[in-house]
This record gives structure tokens, C-alpha cells and sequence, in this order.
């Protein structure tokens, strides 16, 4: 018995992609990042998150703008959705400092857990009641907008001088939150009825244990490799740095455990471990992270159809206002309840709960599970995300300013980069000196970098020169330093801290004290982007 004949060579070749669709496709997809790239400048001028001129170029190309393209793909946009948040939670772990997220831990936990479940709650009754949703959309819209966009966070935090405290908080929360609204999503899209409450929280805290325990393995085993292992190109450093991190989230999931939990805490543990290259690397990750927020964006908005979201648009404006004025404050308010913060912070905190990517990622999920009203759901929290996020994104530095929590200039963390010298058994560290760093008129001499270590260049207006040990240090420097092996780590903490503290900094408790330089300590952030290789 024989099968169905296969279609003519020249059919499946017709259907296939060929060079010609393939220069197109190359074509739209560079014009599409020009103009995504060009936006961010216009994005940072007028405040605007770049995500919603995103989200516009995306909607403009589709079948209802001018480029007529159809698009109507859940699950493709699902799947690419979860591996752009991916790389987005991996450039924000790398660049997170573990000293500004460590004290806010508790608090960005408990937003995380019971602030979720507040927010679920208190949604999906508005919803419910005054929207006039049944219980299962209810509970899936109030779930999926539960979430705070770590995109949309990581972007605009970028722009606004908060308080380290509140940044970290923020920070964390958005790193955290992810994995149990992903847990009661999936639970609320599955056909016949919803687990029971207390089998949802079992499940959410095994899968949270199993995605701490599953990337923090992954990303001191990843930093403890990269620290002892020269690449034979500096270019590897970052490939491999990125490599880890997305390999933690398989490891997470695969473990069934919470992956994007996974990913965000080994790259936290990779970006504080003052790895070889590491402003290179966060510069990489940085690049990738920007191309995995314009791609998700603009195929969110190719997968909307405009025209069918007017019937959509007052439950969304109702749906919002209940999450924006009462759901999270009253999350914010609960959770923090135990550590008496401030009422400005707390406002703060309520206002800043960005929504972006996340949640219209997480809408497409009952879509490919086929529950019914999936599209109205998709559509109220796409409505949803774009007026708020316009709402809240840019009127955000105003309301840190009248709540006077915006941040001074103070002394930062010394970006320092460090390039492996393995048959030498050495070390060569580039810095530069910031415009806030107390580096600033301090005299080689007074560095007091332990004996194995020393300023071997300075580059100061273009030149170069050998400094003698009364050289006196000023801002825009560059420093190339010379360490052993068994001093690095000792070097980089003296240069930190006299960035923070000065010439005084041994005893004025700013850390980097010579008694102790031989001890491995805490080790903080690697700095801030900007730091030049060395060689």
C-alpha cells in the first residue's frame, strides 16, 4: 500500500525559503532595527518608554498599517517572547550590584509572593465585577498583569536617579516575579478546573527553590570557570558569559523548576564576580538584550490586530485603573508592611510596577491553549500595558522629584577591567576616574596598592606618561595597572575603595584595608560600563 504521492520538486521548492525571500527578509528586518534604534534617541529625549514606538513600528507594519503584513502566530510569538525575556533577565542580572539588591531581598521577595497574590486577588474581583469578565478570564488577566516588566524596569531606571535602596527593590522584584505569575497563568489557561490554592502555592515554592538552587550553581560554577580558564580571544569571554546564563534557564526549566528565576540569579553571581572582560561582556549582553526587546515588541505588535480592540479598550482603562490605583499600592502596602518604609518610598514603589513585554507574552499563553475569550484577553491586556505604561513611564522622574527621592551625585563603583595575562601570572586592570569618583586628586603614591601591584600608565588628555609616585590623580584619567596573580583581587578592592572613600579610606571604614588585603571578601559589582580593555 502506498502513500499519498509528495508534491513536485518545484511545489516544495515554491515553499521553501529562497535567496530572493531571504534578501528581503534581511532588508525589513536591518530597516526595522535603524529605526528602532534611531526611536530610543527620541524615546530618552522625551521620556517615552522606547517599548511603545516598538510596539507602534510593530502595529505599523501590520495587516492594518502600511506594511499589510499578517501575522497571526501565538505560539511562534510565545516561544520567541520567552527567549527574549530570557536575554533580557540575563542583561539585567549582569548588570544588577549585588551590594544594592542585597538589602533589598526581603522586600523584593515578599512583592513577589504576597504582593503577586494581592494584586492577583484584587484584579481579578474588579475585573470580574465591574468589567463583567467570568472568573477564569478574571483570574488570568489579573495574574498575567500581576507581573512587572523587567524590560520596561531595567529601561527606565536607566534614566531615573532613585535612591540605590528603591532601585534595588525594583530591580529584584522584576527579576523575581516572573516565575510565579508564569506558574498561575499555565494553571488558570489549563482545561477543567483550577488546582486548588494551596496545591498553587506548593507548586510555585518548590519551582521557585528549584530555580534559586539551579542558577546560583550554575553561575558560581560558570564565574569559578571563567576566573580560572584564559580564552584565547577576548571577544569569547562574552559568548561564553551569556552561554552560562542561558544555560542555567534550561537547567531550571529542565529541572522543573522556575527557569527565568534560574537565569537572573546566575547572572547576577556572574556580573559581581569581577570576571575577565566584563565591560566588554556587559556591553555584549547589553547589545543583545536591545535586540531581544525591539524584536519581541514589534512581533507583539504584528500579532494585534487593531482593529479588533475597540470593543476591548473601556474594560482594559477600567481593568488598569483598578491595578494602578488599588491593587498595587494595596500589594506594596502588605508586603512591606513588616519593614516600615517610609509612605513616599512605598508610593514610589506602587507607581514604578512597570508593566511591558511580559504581560502580553504571558496573554498568548491561553491563546495557544485554545481557552475560550483568550482573545479578549490578549487584547484588554495589550490595551492595558500600551495606556498605562504611557501613563506611568514618563511621569515617573516628575513624581520621584516631588516625593524628593531622587538621587544626588555621589561617589559610584570604579569601573575596572581586567585582561588575564596566564604565562605571566599576572594581571593588567584599566580603569578610569569618574566625575564622581574621590580618586580625583590623590597621588599615586597614596593609592597604597599592595606589593605585587602598581600604576604602570597613565593616559590623561589624549597622551600617555609614566607616573612617578607623586603624581597626582584628576578626573578622566585612565589608569593601567600592573598585578600579580595572587594580589588581583586585593588591588581591585584598594582601587574601589579609595574611588568611594579617598586617601582616607583604610581608616575611615570605606573597606580596601591593607590588614586584610589577602583576605577574599565580599566582592562587589564590577563597575559601571565604560571601562576600556587592556590588551
Amino acid at each position: 500500500m502506498t502513500g499519498p504521492r509528495p508534491p513536485p520538486a518545484r511545489a516544495r521548492k515554491d515553499r521553501l525559503l529562497t535567496v530572493h525571500h531571504l534578501n528581503e527578509l534581511l532588508l525589513v528586518c536591518s530597516l526595522v532595527l535603524l529605526i528602532a534604534v534611531a526611536a530610543v534617541r527620541l524615546s530618552s529625549r522625551s521620556g517615552l518608554p522606547s517599548l511603545l514606538i516598538y510596539l507602534g513600528i510593530g502595529i505599523a507594519i501590520g495587516q492594518d498599517g502600511l506594511g499589510g503584513i499578517v501575522f497571526h502566530n501565538a505560539e511562534l510569538t510565545q516561544l520567541l517572547g520567552y527567549a527574549a525575556l530570557v536575554v533580557i533577565l540575563a542583561e539585567g542580572g549582569l548588570g544588577t550590584k549585588w551590594k544594592e539588591i542585597k538589602p533589598a531581598l526581603p522586600q523584593a521577595a515578599m512583592l513577589s509572593t504576597v504582593g503577586v497574590a494581592v494584586s492577583v486577588g484584587v484584579t481579578a474581583a474588579g475585573a470580574h465585577y465591574l468589567a463583567g469578565l467570568d472568573w477564569r478570564q478574571a483570574l488570568l488577566i489579573g495574574a498575567v498583569v500581576s507581573s512587572t516588566d523587567a524590560a520596561a524596569v531595567f529601561s527606565v531606571l536607566r534614566n531615573v536617579p532613585l535612591p540605590s535602596r528603591l532601585t534595588g527593590v525594583l530591580e529584584a522584584e522584576s527579576g523575581f516575579n516572573d516565575a510565579p505569575v508564569v506558574i498561575l497563568v499555565v494553571a488558570f489557561s489549563t482545561a477543567g478546573p483550577v488546582e486548588h490554592w494551596y496545591a498553587l502555592l506548593g507548586k510555585i515554592a518548590l519551582e521557585l527553590a528549584i530555580g534559586a538552587a539551579v542558577g546560583l550553581a550554575v553561575g558560581w560554577l560558570g564565574a569559578y570557570g571563567m576566573r580560572h580558564v584564559a580564552l584565547p580571544a577576548s571577544g569569547l569571554y562574552p559568548i561564553a558569559v551569556m552561554a552560562i546564563a542561558v544555560s542555567a534557564y534550561a537547567a531550571g526549566a529542565l529541572a522543573h523548576g522556575s527557569g527565568f528565576l534560574a537565569v537572573y540569579l546566575a547572572a547576577v553571581v556572574l556580573g559581581n564576580a569581577k570576571l575577565p572582560h566584563a565591560p566588554a561582556t556587559r556591553g555584549f549582553a547589553e547589545g543583545l538584550g536591545w535586540i531581544g526587546q525591539i524584536g519581541m515588541f514589534v512581533l507583539l505588535g504584528l500579532l494585534v490586530t487593531p482593529h479588533n480592540l475597540l470593543d476591548d479598550i473601556v474594560p482594559a482603562l477600567v481593568i488598569g485603573m483598578i491595578l494602578t490605583l488599588v491593587a498595587r499600592p494595596l500589594s506594596v502596602l502588605v508586603s512591606l508592611l513588616p519593614f516600615r518604609v517610609p509612605w513616599r518610598e512605598q508610593t514610589l514603589l506602587s507607581w514604578a510596577g512597570l508593566r511591558g513585554a511580559v504581560p502580553i507574552v504571558l496573554a498568548t499563553i491561553p491563546m495557544v491553549t485554545d481557552i475560550p475569550g483568550s482573545e479578549t484577553v490578549f487584547n484588554i491586556v495589550f490595551v492595558l500595558v500600551v495606556v498605562y505604561t504611557f501613563v506611568q513611564g514618563p511621569t515617573l522622574p516628575w513624581l520621584a522629584r516631588r516625593l524628593r527621592l531622587g538621587d544626588g551625585e555621589e561617589a559610584a563603583d570604579l569601573g575596572i577591567e581586567s585582561a588575564p595575562l596566564e604565562r605571566l601570572r599576572g594581571h593588567l586592570l584599566s580603569t578610569s576616574i569618574g566625575p564622581a569618583s574621590r580618586m580625583h586628586g590623590v597621588e599615586v603614591g597614596e593609592l597604597r596598592m599592595p606589593a605585587g601591584a602598581a600604576v604602570t600608565l597613565v593616559v590623561r588628555d589624549g597622551s600617555s606618561f609614566v607616573p612617578s609616585p607623586t603624581t597626582v590623580l584628576r578626573r578622566g584619567d585612565e589608569l593601567l595597572v600592573v598585578a600579580t596573580d595572587p594580589v588581583r583581587d586585593a588591588a581591585e578592592r584598594r582601587l574601589q575603595a579609595v574611588s568611594q572613600g579617598g586617601k582616607l579610606a583604610g581608616w575611615l571604614g570605606t573597606g580596601g584595608h591593607l590588614g586584610h588585603l589577602g583576605h577574599r571578601g565580599h566582592r562587589g559589582q564590577d563597575g559601571q560600563r565604560g571601562g576600556r580593555a587592556a590588551g
